[in-house]
């Protein structure tokens, strides 16, 4: 029997007045046969696809989804984009629950030009900030495996984003943010930016692993079959160009760890993944993958000029990023100077000149003036930029 679910709709931005139906199916894992939660991630995680397919703004998934399941009834609290709800479909199989969904969704106006492009963004290993936390388990490898994931996450769910990895070294973020060390985090964002032709530097910071009331009797604590883990993540977010931070944001979680305590963790294996605790992290990363998608949208969308010949130019920004021929872009000249206190700053004067793209490629595109005059003190390293 089809059961209708009742929404309430906070309007904050203006959509068009045709909506559209769309079906998705949710999953999610039955743990200590808790069937009611389950079933309210399962609808989550199917409205969350439907937004997703249909181009919704999505700010978090609290926004969009309080999956508070009472009496078969999931009231959900949304950012203006989702009208009604009708489960057509659930069924069991195993410990996993699998939910279909009908919805009926409006899909939102662009907010800004910058949306239509993907901004290239590099991923930088964790720093572990309490090594000897990740002794339990010896779960060392969580500082590059939490990027991996965090990546697939965004390339199979962010729509303005393209990731880079950069895992085989640490950087010295930690060292340099625990010393204050702003101006040099500024140089060390715009370096790694330049040698990964990257526009955004993400660093992330592992702060926390211990383990709740560790300072009790420890083998009497462990023998108990339910004992909390924490987990600390630091996510810093740089615009690559200048240097500047433009995301902060800290995430102090804790689940039950369900391992024992000599037990060597594979954190590529499911076990880990489906327990309490891996699935409290695969939450935060969500979490925080909408967070980023929110705040990346409306970042401008900036390409680095590599070639200048008369008219014409050729920018690092090309198909994979959602560049095609006949879009515009702005042309910015860097201008860097010094201030009085002696701090160096990324500095860029407005050229009068636009271009339009003739050519792309994956990786880059060529694009000429739209009036054909010259390009005049337009130089390689200047930049292509689109609000």
């Amino acid at each position: 029997m089809r059961q209708w679910l009742v929404i309430f709709a906070l309007v904050v931005s203006s959509f068009s007045v045709n909506s559209q139906w769309y079906e998705t199916q949710g999953q999610a894992f039955v743990l200590d046969n808790d069937k009611a939660t389950a079933r309210t991630l399962a609808m989550e995680n199917a409205l969350k696809k439907a937004l997703l397919v249909a181009g919704a703004s999505v700010s978090s998934i609290q926004q969009v989804v309080n999956g508070l399941l009472l009496q078969d009834e999931l009231s959900i609290r949304a950012s203006g984009s989702v009208n009604s709800i009708e489960i057509i479909d659930e069924s069991y199989s195993g410990n996993q629950v699998n939910i279909t969904i009908r919805a009926d969704i409006f899909p939102q106006e662009k907010q800004c030009f910058s949306a239509d492009f993907r901004k290239s963004l590099l991923l930088t290993k964790s720093n572990l900030i309490h090594r000897e936390q990740a002794n339990i388990g010896e779960i060392y490898a969580l500082d590059a495996m939490l990027m991996k994931v965090l990546s697939k996450k965004i390339k199979s769910d962010s729509q303005y984003i393209k990731t880079k990895l950069a895992l085989k070294n640490k950087t010295n973020f930690s060292r340099l943010n625990q010393s204050l060390a702003y101006e040099e985090i500024k140089a060390l964002s715009m370096s790694l930016a330049d040698l990964t032709d990257s526009q955004y530097i993400l660093f992330t910071e592992i702060a926390d692993l211990s383990f709740a009331n560790e300072n009790n009797n420890q083998w009497q604590f462990w023998q108990e079959n339910m004992y909390d883990r924490h987990l600390g993540l630091s996510f810093y977010l740089y615009n690559g160009i200048n240097g500047e931070m433009i995301l902060e944001k800290q995430y102090q979680r804790k689940a039950p760890w369900s391992f024992g305590r000599r037990q060597v963790v594979d954190l590529a294996g499911r076990d880990f993944w489906q327990s309490h605790y891996g699935l409290m992290t695969e939450q935060t990363l969500n979490e925080f993958v909408r967070l980023l998608d929110e705040n990346m949208m409306c970042e401008p969308t900036r390409g680095k000029i590599v070639k200048v010949s008369g008219n014409e130019l050729t920018f690092n920004l090309g198909s994979q990023h959602g560049v095609k021929i006949g879009d515009e872009f702005s042309l910015l000249h860097l201008n860097n100077f010094q201030a009085d206190n002696g701090k160096q700053y990324a500095g860029f004067n407005v050229s009068s000149y636009k271009v339009k793209v003739t050519q792309v490629n994956r990786q880059s595109a060529s694009a000429t003036t739209t009036d054909d005059h010259l390009l005049g003190n337009i130089q390689i390293n200047d930049l292509v930029v689109r609000y």
